[in-house]
């Protein structure tokens, strides 16, 4: 039986915008309230590990320990078949340059290396979403979403956040970064992993 979240409050262990706004979105619904790791000053802790539950783990404990509130992590990236699952849980380091993230330049080097590999069209990838939610007594519950598509070029669209405008999400003819963000919320990798959350830590 997995743990239930009966709080109104929820603190994310993130200090991306991009990811808070869509937390803040999902849980809307819920009448829970979302607080995110820079309004609580958090420092935001060193990812040593090579998986996304690893990562996210400890992103929520170190959350959990500096609070002492329950919290919810997320580590997710983009998986690219053709690069080995490339950037995989260096998603994030693909776009870091001295004055901050460079997602632009993080997705021309994805659309590089898939040139230099030759790799054949369509350019399959995933994007993947690991929640953890975590209690202050060391109690974790993990949750998972997917969404499969393929890489495309040039870059589409404004919408969204991080490589967004090169992914075509299957079953449409445009990216993350042009879809509107009801639609994506509805169907990205965040969503999903959110929903197996909501069903199963929250009992709604």
């Amino acid at each position: 039986m997995r743990r239930q979240f009966d709080g109104n409050r929820l603190l994310i262990a993130t200090h991306n915008a991009g990811k808070l706004d869509e937390m803040r979105q999902l849980f809307a619904p819920l009448g829970v309230e979302v607080v995110g790791g820079a309004e609580m000053n958090l420092a935001e802790p060193v990812e040593t590990e090579d998986n996304f539950v690893g990562n996210a783990r400890i992103k929520a404990r170190s959350a959990v320990e500096a609070t002492g509130l329950p919290a919810l992590a997320d580590d997710s990236g983009i998986e690219v078949d053709a690069l080995n699952g490339a950037p995989g849980v260096y998603t994030a380091d693909w776009a870091e340059t001295p004055n901050g993230r460079d997602f632009k330049m993080a997705m021309t080097r994805t659309w590089e290396e898939l040139e230099a590999k030759n790799a054949p069209a369509p350019r399959r990838a995933r994007f993947c979403c690991t929640l953890m939610l975590a209690w202050p007594d060391g109690h974790e519950e993990v949750y998972e979403g997917h969404a499969p598509g393929q890489i495309v070029w040039p870059m589409r669209g404004v919408e969204g956040h991080g490589y967004d405008p090169i992914f075509q999400p299957d079953g449409y003819d445009i990216t993350f970064g042009e879809m509107d963000a009801d639609e994506k919320n509805r169907i990205s990798h965040r969503a999903r992993a959110f929903q197996a959350l909501i069903a199963g830590s929250f009992g709604r």
